[in-house]
């Protein structure tokens, strides 16, 4: 009796594979397969929970940033820019601010100026940038970092409040309530411009840049002080409906401006920020990488202690007429069965300790060295399903080398040797 293309069973090799894979007998190569699902499961798991992360802290800063600055800011042109610098005045221009309000993406636009100044309270100082904005600021995309009080509000002439972030309150050991001296510098070298101002509302975005060194007051105040035209501001503040479309949309505006004006998204104006962010995507792959060599090696490792405790198996099947092609069918359908095993628990496995995270918060961090003070965690299922469907392929494609094996056990040489 013999084993031909005509008598075998077409799912004669998925048979096999599944007999050995449910064979209770105790054996080295159980223990083996029990370590490669494992090892498989903490791979697919890792991977989820780390790419879940990335994508949360990489999500949640930027989240920060554009809500504190907006996602387009129109200015002045200027060759050289620092980051946290002044602005050139230009005209606002009611028709202009209408025309990229028009725009499909465009969800708000907000004119404001920033001045350098000096706050004085408790005997001590603090240097801050004064960020003015008008009556009609949509706060609401920052209350979220409001700790205590209420943001300032503009009034006809010009607010008396000021919204400073709890580092500096805690700088100079200010309350809410409480009235602080203000200097504005001069640029022609006069004496200091004071102003007694009082504090309404603590902010804590989590972000350095902007808790040591931002405060929010009123537009009004900052024109008055530069002793700049009801109409001069430093430029406007452009918020999207969908921040993806950032880069599209920063060239349709640039091309509605007049000469001299300049639309930049916030990326480009801190660059720092959204270079370190996009550093973590290296991490990602890395870290991917990594967990996908574990996964094959320990999957070719099982397959190769089990292909040299079934050589007898083998060379049976060979006696009695099976080609190489169905012996090596069983070992890569036994190899996928390995993976399809490790990659649906290591499935279940990452997303419900990143579920867990997400609604426990149960790990924590250092805010003021990671922005956030708790790890965040952004799901994608389709980004899930992608590293189970490729952990399989590339596992199945790698399964081709074990595999290979087993064309080369001669049946008489290791019947004889058993």
């Amino acid at each position: 009796m013999y084993f031909s293309t005509q008598a075998t069973p077409l799912n004669l090799p998925f048979f096999i594979a599944l007999r050995i894979a449910k064979a209770k007998k105790k054996s080295f190569s159980r223990f083996i397969l029990r370590i490669s699902i494992v090892a498989t499961t903490v791979s697919v798991a890792a991977m989820i929970v780390a790419i879940s992360f990335i994508n949360g802290f990489q999500e949640v800063v930027a989240n920060k940033v554009f809500g504190f600055g907006g996602h387009i800011r129109v200015m002045h042109y200027e060759p050289i820019r620092a980051t946290m610098a002044e602005e050139l005045p230009i005209n606002g221009s009611d028709s202009i601010r209408k025309a990229i309000l028009s725009r499909p993406s465009v969800k708000s636009v907000s004119p404001f100026a920033t001045r350098s100044a000096i706050l004085n309270a408790n005997g001590t100082i603090e240097g801050i940038l004064l960020k003015g904005v008008d009556r009609n600021y949509p706060y609401e995309k920052m209350d979220r970092f409001l700790v205590k009080g209420k943001w300032p509000l503009s009034t006809d002439s010009f607010s008396q409040s000021i919204a400073i972030s709890a580092y500096t309150a805690k700088q100079l050991n200010l309350d809410t309530g409480r009235s602080i001296l203000v200097y504005f510098v001069q640029n022609d070298g006069s004496p200091p411009r004071t102003r007694k101002i009082k504090v309404s509302g603590i902010f804590r975005t989590g972000v350095d840049v902007y808790d040591k060194v931002f405060a929010l007051g009123d537009l009004t105040l900052i024109q008055k002080m530069n002793g700049w035209a009801d109409n001069e501001i430093g430029g406007y503040e452009i918020e999207l409906k969908r921040p993806a479309l950032m880069n599209e949309v920063v060239e349709e505006i640039y091309s509605l401006l007049p000469a001299g004006w300049n639309a930049l998204t916030l990326k480009e104006l801190s660059p720092e920020i959204f270079d370190w962010l996009g550093l973590q995507n290296t991490n990602k792959y890395v870290l991917i990488t990594l967990m996908t060599i574990v996964a094959i090696i320990n999957l070719i490792t099982c397959l190769i202690i089990l292909l040299i405790e079934r050589t007898p198996m083998i060379a049976l099947l060979k006696s009695l007429g099976a080609k190489d092609n169905m012996i090596q069918r069983i070992f890569i359908i036994y190899g996928s069965w390995i993976s399809l095993s490790g990659i649906f628990i290591g499935s279940i496995l990452g997303t419900t300790l990143c579920l867990l995270q997400k609604y426990g918060q149960f790990i924590k961090l250092n805010e003021e060295v990671y922005y956030v003070n708790a790890a965040p965690v952004s799901i994608y299922f389709s980004e899930v399903l992608i590293i189970a469907i490729g952990t399989l392929l590339i596992s199945a494609f790698m399964l081709l080398i074990p595999s290979v094996m087993s064309r080369k056990i001669n049946p008489a040489r290791a019947l004889v040797f058993k």
